[in-house]
């Protein structure tokens, strides 16, 4: 029984940080939340956040997997034959790797530092809710009119900024990127895909540097199924969820994500 217990409270945790992932009212602080809530531990919680945010990678990776060959094919092809018709998509990698630099520099420095000050708890959490549901609210009925060819490299320093912001628990990235792009002007459309795309290197790269601590985690030898399951988990609900956020995107109703986050912060800032 309690090892039924286990494999299904991994499953809903997979789930549950695959579901949050992408929509704006941040997969970590539903899980700083829900482990309140229930007084529900996750044992070697830093393999864990590794595993599931892993498979949230290879999810958008497959929902963006046209546009991701698209664009390295037409990269390659402007390298090698300065085709000035390619230039385009060429632009928008290199503002994405800018775009990408502020959250890797920051995350390295002070990542530890960011966690001392602001901390994983409830009430902090219910702080940065209120504070996405007011960013949300914000550009609830912003219809901007830029598309990827009038990106600059301004416009990629600030939503790179964003997502360094979305390093202290609570703060959705999916949330800061697109709450930044939308402010910029930037189509939904465009808002969207940029953010994921630059969800892509960032995911990887904090993959790469945790390879070790997933190697040597006392936990993977008796947890190795719970992860799996977890991974796999979210894997799943990531496609789906991603998948129904781009429809309310396409419709505009981002102003539901704010009540979301203005009932739930709420609550969390004053029962917790």
């Amino acid at each position: 029984m309690e090892d039924l217990w286990l494999l299904l409270k991994y499953l809903f945790l997979g789930l549950l940080q695959g579901f949050t992932e992408p929509i704006p009212i941040s997969s970590s602080g539903h899980l700083v939340l829900v482990q309140d809530l229930f007084n529900v531990g996750i044992a070697g919680n830093l393999s864990f956040e590794v595993l599931v945010n892993f498979g949230s990678l290879l999810a958008v990776l497959t929902v963006y997997r046209k546009d991701i060959i698209l664009i390295a094919k037409n990269t390659i092809g402007y390298v090698v034959k300065k085709d000035p018709a390619l230039r385009d998509d060429f632009m928008f990698v290199v503002y994405l790797v800018i775009a990408t630099v502020p959250a890797g520099v920051i995350g390295v420095l002070f990542d530890d530092h960011i966690a001392s000050i602001f901390g994983e708890t409830a009430k902090n959490v219910g702080i940065t809710l209120l504070l996405t549901g007011i960013a949300l609210w914000i550009i609830r009925n912003l219809r901007g009119s830029r598309g990827d060819r009038a990106l600059t490299w301004k416009d990629a320093v600030i939503i790179g900024l964003a997502q360094a912001v979305a390093l202290i628990p609570g703060i959705s990235r999916s949330g800061a990127t697109i709450v930044a792009a939308m402010l910029l002007g930037m189509k939904q459309e465009t808002a969207l895909r940029f953010s994921f795309l630059m969800f892509i290197p960032v995911s990887a790269g904090t993959m790469v540097l945790s390879v070790g601590d997933l190697v040597n985690d006392p936990q993977m030898n008796t947890l190795w199924i719970p992860y799996a399951i977890a991974f796999l988990a979210s894997i799943v609900a990531t496609y789906y969820s991603l998948r129904w956020f781009m429809n309310i995107m396409a419709k505009g109703n981002l102003k539901y994500f704010a009540f979301y986050c203005f009932i739930v912060g709420l609550l969390a800032f004053l029962f917790f």
